[in-house]
């Protein structure tokens, strides 16, 4: 199965075609350059899944006949902000705001909420589109919570902030290969694989 990735984000693209790899998929996953790139979208929809959407749509007409693009929107939800940053959490600070930026203000809008109130959970949709308009949808959750302050150097995003459940580490502390077991990315993949598995 050919598939393309609408994304124009390199860490999403490494990190899906490593979960695809270990799942031993028969998926042969490219990157959205290898169309015409990343066309510009505006994610201005109330849901990842409705996100996910106007990318897949983005790229479908750019796919060779027999492919499918994957489009994947995924972010946090935070219970004790009415589940901001939500939607916006690539750009919660902002339009075109860092991963720092972003992180800043998690912390800033979660000051003097209590330990036990900062629960949180990555929310990743990702949405199958074929070239003839055949949809599929894989939804992927892992719960933690907000950390006090940034720990460890590796993933992106919120992934310092971000402690799974049942773990002592921030995702940022994690080995690639740990937390690409992991995410709700990971869950949603190893959906997305099985469903893969069942066509061949």
């Amino acid at each position: 199965m050919h598939i393309y990735l609408a994304s124009g984000n390199p860490h999403k693209l490494r990190e899906i075609a490593e979960m695809l790899m270990r799942l031993d998929t028969t998926v042969n996953l490219y990157s959205a350059e290898a169309l015409e790139g990343m066309p510009e979208v505006s994610e201005d929809g109330a849901t990842f899944e409705e996100n996910a959407a106007i990318k897949a749509l983005a790229i479908q007409p750019l796919i060779p006949r027999g492919a499918w693009v994957l489009a994947d929107d995924s972010g946090l939800e935070v219970p004790a902000l009415d589940g901001a940053p939500g939607v916006r959490s690539a750009r919660y600070a902002g339009a075109g705001a860092t991963d720092a930026a972003n992180n800043l203000k998690l912390l800033h809008e979660l000051e003097g909420i209590p330990d036990a109130d900062r629960t949180a959970r990555f929310v990743c949709v990702l949405l199958l589109r074929s070239s003839t308009d055949e949809i599929h949808r894989f939804t992927g959750i892992c719960h933690g919570r907000i950390l006090e302050s940034p720990r460890g150097t590796g993933g992106f995003g919120y992934d310092p902030l971000f402690q799974p459940e049942g773990l002592e580490s921030s995702f940022a502390e994690l080995p690639p290969g740990e937390k690409n077991r992991i995410s709700h990315r990971a869950k949603a993949v190893d959906r997305l694989a099985r469903w893969v598995s069942l066509q061949v």
